[in-house]
């Protein structure tokens, strides 16, 4: 049946298509509509679940390959790095059942901290890397993806990027079979890795790579898969490309293929050097064209000097800076390239491609509402009235965020993150802080599923160390940023089941955090004097910010400005909160009003109004 999906939608179906009986994995965008689509797509075999973080994802998925059933885990580049201890071991050990690992990377970086290339980390770590280019050949590609891993008992890592991930097309996606069961987990030496039997699979997997090499060579789209290299036209300018960027490539040159030879590189490594040989032998000139790393360009300068050929001008890329080393790529871009170095194909631009209005600009901004700007305000308020006080004891606070909605605090008018690292990042560096300057006053930011995805650990460090900051989890109630996944806290699991939630303040108190206060951030008077009372302690303390997700609770009674409003603008310049509009009067006078259709009756600007005029009620 011919169905619409999304290239995330598409591995998923592939998956389903294919087998996979464990599927785990930790929400990251762009890759968590993968294992949402396998959850709701479950046809009662397969085991899903959102694991607390990536390495446990991937141990849950190694276990399972283990056993011989085909296993399948999730998440976005930044994850990998988060799971890369079991992932380079596992390879090592090998695996029965096949297990791919599906990275999406995000260049940009569009909602990420870097632009890492999930295909440098598999030559890195000798692991098999499929690459995605649209979201048919996701389809194909995982299910192949499987049969290469059970076929040389390795993971495969499948790699794709945002455009993929969230582009659409028709995919043909078959009657789902319920798979052969495993045959379970067999009792082996092979499966424990001592020094010397990783020395011997280190062998094993490196002599392996021209085998393998020579068999991506003969991998070819067209040639009983869809999701394989090709070599494409006859024409003297050869064009390689992979991922999006093949996409790209066949817009930008649409009537004018006679002037090319695309060759498209879908398995990255081990890189089909054969191949790729018989491309470069075959053209005047090459242009790369690769978002992320100069990956496939470093590739074929490697070959080019292997068949001893004169390298001066024949390649270009990101390398020479003929191609932007960072950022997405596009059609338009690779269409004015192509013309600029070839003076071919790209000619047709001016009719090809229509000029675009520019998008407006739209600054990401914590949501109105938000109880995570009641908690980053109450903190700023509560060390203002310390300094005030003049019993601080501080010379400054420094406040350390994390990765999540939260992150948006350092936005002006809150100013409220100065770190920002990784995940489960801030909880360290405050200590770190501490540690240089006893004199600071040091905040941790967290999440209530960053609490439980990367957290703990640093909380148990802060208390085993001695570290004097104070630890404000924020708990909305879910994992909000990458679609409102369940975690730990949340009492449900990924398959619909009912489980007793873990308690924060419980899991706090078993660490040994001493002082632990739960409070409502959009309680103002409350929440400062929560805040004052951890400030005046010393040692690992906690406050528990407690307040749902105004997107999965109801939206309550928008607030109004009474025309008492004296347009004192303290409302927008301290909270910063999208439904408060300010605007000028017939006569000049600043005001300010409330967007009803943004407004969800939070009343935390009707707590900081000094004229008193903003209420719901």
């Amino acid at each position: 049946m011919i169905e619409l999906l999304m290239g995330n939608e598409a591995v998923a179906v592939g998956a389903l298509a294919a087998g996979v009986r464990v599927v785990s994995g930790y929400p990251g965008t762009p890759s968590s509509e993968v294992l949402e689509t396998i959850a709701r797509r479950n046809p009662g075999w397969v085991h899903v679940e959102w694991s607390v973080n990536e390495k446990a994802g991937a141990e849950v998925a190694a276990g399972a390959a283990y056993a011989g059933a085909r296993s399948l885990v999730t998440m976005k580049q930044m994850g990998l790095n988060v799971a890369s201890d079991p992932i380079m071991c596992v390879n090592y050990i090998g695996v029965k059942g096949g297990m791919v690992i599906y990275v999406a990377d995000d260049p940009g970086p569009i909602s990420s901290q870097t632009e890492q290339d999930t295909r440098s980390f598999g030559r890195y770590a000798h692991i098999p890397v499929f690459d995605c280019d649209s979201p048919e050949q996701a389809f194909r590609a995982v299910q192949d993806a499987f049969d290469f891993s059970e076929k040389h008992q390795t993971p495969v890592i499948l790699r794709s990027t945002t455009r993929v991930c969230h582009s659409c097309a028709d995919v043909d996606v078959p009657e789902i079979k319920k798979p052969e069961d495993c045959e379970g987990f067999v009792k082996d030496s092979r499966w424990v890795i001592f020094p010397k039997l990783a020395y011997e699979a280190k062998l094993k997997v490196a002599g392996r790579e021209p085998l393998l090499s020579d068999e991506f060579s003969d991998y070819l789209a067209g040639a009983g898969s869809a999701g394989g290299n090709s070599i494409e036209g006859s024409g003297p300018v050869g064009i390689a490309c992979g991922g999006i960027s093949y996409s790209y490539v066949r817009e930008a040159i649409a009537g004018h293929e006679e002037n090319f030879t695309v060759l498209k590189i879908a398995t990255p490594y081990p890189f089909p050097a054969a191949l790729a040989r018989r491309f470069l032998m075959s053209v005047d000139k090459v242009l790369v064209f690769e978002e992320l790393d100069p990956y496939i360009e470093d590739a074929l300068i490697y070959e080019y000097g292997n068949i001893s050929l004169d390298i001066d001008n024949f390649i270009s890329g990101k390398r020479t800076g003929t191609v932007p080393a960072g950022g997405e790529l596009n059609a338009n871009l690779v269409s004015d390239i192509i013309y600029e170095v070839t003076g071919k194909g790209a000619a047709i631009r001016a009719s090809q491609f229509q000029d675009m209005p520019e998008l407006p600009v739209r600054p990401p901004v914590l949501c109105a509402g938000c109880p995570h700007r009641g908690a980053f305000y109450a903190v700023k308020a509560a060390v203002r009235e310390e300094q005030k006080a003049g019993e601080s004891g501080f010379t400054q606070a420094i406040y350390c965020g994390d990765i999540g909605c939260y992150t948006l605090g350092n936005a002006a008018p809150l100013n409220m993150v100065d770190t920002c690292l990784c995940m489960g990042a801030g909880i360290t560096v405050a200590q770190g802080l501490g540690h240089a300057d006893s004199e600071t006053l040091n905040f941790a930011f967290t999440g209530d599923s960053t609490f439980f995805a990367s957290g703990i650990t640093g909380t148990v460090n802060a208390v085993y160390n001695q570290s004097d900051m104070i630890l404000c989890v924020l708990d909305n109630s879910t994992t909000a940023m990458t679609g409102h996944q369940p975690h730990p806290g949340m009492g449900i699991t990924m398959m619909g089941k009912r489980v007793e939630p873990i308690d924060i303040a419980k899991v706090l108190e078993g660490i040994g955090v001493a002082s632990i206060r739960t409070v409502d951030p959009l309680d103002l008077e409350g929440s400062v004097g929560a805040i004052r009372q951890a400030i005046k302690e010393t040692g690992v303390r906690a406050i528990i910010f407690k307040s749902p997700c105004i997107a999965i609770t109801d939206k309550g009674t928008p607030c109004e400005i009474g025309s008492a409003c004296v347009g004192c603008m303290r409302c927008v310049n301290e909270i910063g909160c999208p439904a408060l509009i300010p605007y000028e009067t017939d006569k000049g006078a600043k005001k300010v009003r409330i967007d009803s259709s943004l407004c969800t009756g939070c009343g935390l600007c009707g707590q900081i109004c000094p004229a008193g005029v903003i209420s719901n009620e």
